[in-house]
């Protein structure tokens, strides 16, 4: 067989793995890289450089820098003010709001990356408006699918159309040059989804829906029985205790009022100094009036946010709450705990014991009301966000709810979310200017996110999408076999052959048509792989410029809206909406209309032949 012939058996064999699903496209991509390798279609080392592409080292540092923007709480935040802003009754307004933010996401870090963060905002958003949550999830990811042409770093394919330009012997596509596409295609996407969206769509649930964090405070707080009054009192410089060991505030004389902690007014942990400092906080429970006249007499000052609130007080952005069982043989059974003292660790402090429904004794009770520990008991542990995330790994525990997911909802720019805005707009704003590769930019950007210390090595290790980064690297050298075999140059004598003297617009239109139709049924990014060398050779075959080519791919490789299994984001929604494998095309065959326009029409106006 000859190389061509070889090349095509192999993409043919790819293409049905990719829609059976019966392999794991990782296998299938790897595979063939080695197929393309054993047949001798190219050498060991042009099998394998995908992998150490720069697009694919760039693709793996957007994810770490969308993971960064969700811990810290940025997307959260975005949420909330989605929720703000969307109100209880226009629809067109919700709809609005969601897609214009999702869109914005999508082109600043990845459509995996936007649409995971969104997607539990979204149910919860649909579950408090007491809307199906089909209603919302399909226009959320079909909007990321128009958001990701208004920015280079929107889709892995946009990093592949430039570094295809750029070989191709023309300039790339600069950061914000695909929004010229991109706007006509996002307001197009949210006109048919506002008309037509609420007829096309199906009005049901998921049969599972994600948790709502959103008063996971109030919820833990009520249940054991704190609500009665927590208050953060912040230590003045004119204090008496300024100086004193913590035995040294005695709260005897004053009825009402119990300390539960001393905490630390830099790290916001319990107080490991032997002498109390000037910002260092008491941790009262009690009556507020008792609070309020204790605080004037002993120049203490209430936390400026939410003063006498329990929520506020002890859930915020620097600290948080956990509640944890302790399951049947446990090391900590048998051991005698009382509410307010501080955990071994000495970061923790357990702030209320539960045995059974309604049996709780809550900080400011008597030592003398200690519990002797036993399976099933519950404990509501009070400490800073890394001291939970750190101690809580722990076998003899077992935690109800992560405190890094309940955070992640919960707890809108939480620490580090300053320092994750100005690194990513620090990674825009060198992608604009072109001052340093992308894959530089993104490297800078990641490692900036590890250096902050908003994630470790290992969390960044975790937060990339393996499979998205292994499929790209293992799939690209099948474009430099249909270069160098000659089987790009053939297909697309074919196609020129085949629109005949159609002219170029004719040619944008066989492109959009079959990498449409293959990009419903494999991943975007792999058609993008086999169609940019045939478009690109075709360009050069009619004497055109590849850049319209290459752009009215990228515009085609977006549009994956017909099935579920054309892009991750699809099938991700897929459980929570309730959707069926035919409702996609009932609001995807409209859209795809309009992508062919855009991709077939508009984009030679911009990018001329």
């Amino acid at each position: 067989m000859s190389p061509i012939a070889y090349t095509g058996l192999i993409i043919a064999i790819a293409v049905v793995l990719f829609i059976t699903n019966k392999v794991p496209v990782v296998l299938v991509a790897m595979g063939t890289a080695l197929g393309l390798w054993a047949t001798g279609v190219l050498t060991l080392p042009q099998a394998f450089a995908g992998l150490g592409d720069p697009a694919v080292i760039f693709i793996a540092s957007l994810f770490v820098v969308s993971s960064g923007l969700e811990v810290t709480g940025v997307t959260a935040w975005a949420g909330q003010l989605l929720i703000k802003g969307a109100g209880e009754e226009s629809r067109t307004r919700l709809l609005l709001m969601m897609m214009g933010l999702v869109s914005l996401l999508v082109a600043l870090i990845s459509l995996n990356g936007a649409v995971a963060a969104l997607l539990p905002v979204v149910v919860v958003i649909a579950v408090r408006l007491k809307r199906n949550s089909s209603q919302l999830l399909m226009p959320l990811v079909f909007a990321g699918h128009a958001g990701s042409m208004l920015a280079l770093t929107g889709s892995p394919v946009n990093v592949l159309v430039s570094e295809a330009a750029l070989d191709a012997g023309v300039s790339g596509f600069s950061f914000f040059e695909f929004a010229l596409a991109g706007i006509p295609l996002l307001a197009g996407t949210m006109a048919i989804i506002i008309l037509f969206g609420e007829k096309l769509l199906p009005q049901r649930n998921g049969a599972t829906m994600p948790a709502d964090f959103s008063r996971h405070a109030k919820t833990l707080v009520e249940q054991y029985g704190l609500a009665s009054g927590i208050h953060q009192l912040r230590v003045r410089a004119t204090c008496p205790y300024i100086g004193q060991p913590s035995s040294g505030v005695d709260l005897g004389s004053w009825s009402g009022l119990q300390l539960v902690a001393i905490q630390d007014g830099d790290t916001a942990g319990p107080l490991r100094r032997t002498t109390i400092a000037e910002g260092d906080h008491l941790l009262l429970r009690g009556d507020g009036e008792a609070a309020a006249h204790f605080a004037a007499q002993m120049h203490l000052s209430f936390r400026e946010e939410g003063a006498g609130d329990s929520e506020e007080t002890l859930f915020n952005r620097r600290s948080g709450l956990a509640e944890v069982v302790i399951p049947p043989r446990s090391g900590l059974i048998g051991q005698t705990v009382f509410p307010g003292m501080v955990t071994e660790s000495g970061d923790l402090i357990v702030l209320a014991v539960q045995r059974g429904a309604n049996d709780a004794q809550g900080s400011g009770e008597s030592k003398a009301a200690s519990v002797e520990l036993q399976a099933g008991d519950t404990m509501l542990l009070q400490g800073t966000w890394k001291a939970l995330d750190t101690h809580l790994d722990d076998p003899d525990v077992l935690v109800v709810s992560s405190p890094e997911l309940v955070r992640r909802q919960a707890v809108p720019m939480g620490p580090g979310a300053k320092q994750a805005i100005v690194i990513l707009f620090a990674m825009v704003l060198m992608l604009a200017t072109g001052i340093v590769p992308s894959a530089v930019a993104g490297l800078l950007a990641a490692g900036a996110i590890i250096l902050c210390g908003i994630m470790t090595v290992e969390q960044s290790y975790r937060a990339i999408s393996w499979t998205t980064v292994i499929l790209v690297g293992a799939m690209m050298p099948l474009s430099t076999a249909m270069i160098e075999t000659g089987a790009a140059k053939m297909l697309a004598d074919r196609l020129v052959a085949l629109v005949g003297d159609a002219g170029p617009t004719a040619l944008l239109a066989g492109l959009f048509v079959l990498t449409a139709i293959l990009g419903q049924l494999i991943s975007n990014t792999a058609t993008a792989l086999i169609i940019i060398p045939i478009g690109v050779a075709a360009a050069t075959a009619m004497g055109i410029s590849p850049r319209p080519v290459l752009m009215s791919t990228a515009v085609a490789a977006a549009g994956a809206f017909l099935t579920p299994i054309a892009t991750p984001t699809n099938l991700m929604v897929m459980g929570p909406g309730g959707y069926v494998f035919s409702d996609y095309w009932k609001l995807g065959l409209p859209l795809l209309i309009w992508f062919f326009v855009v991709a077939v029409f508009i984009v030679p106006l911009i990018w001329r032949f």
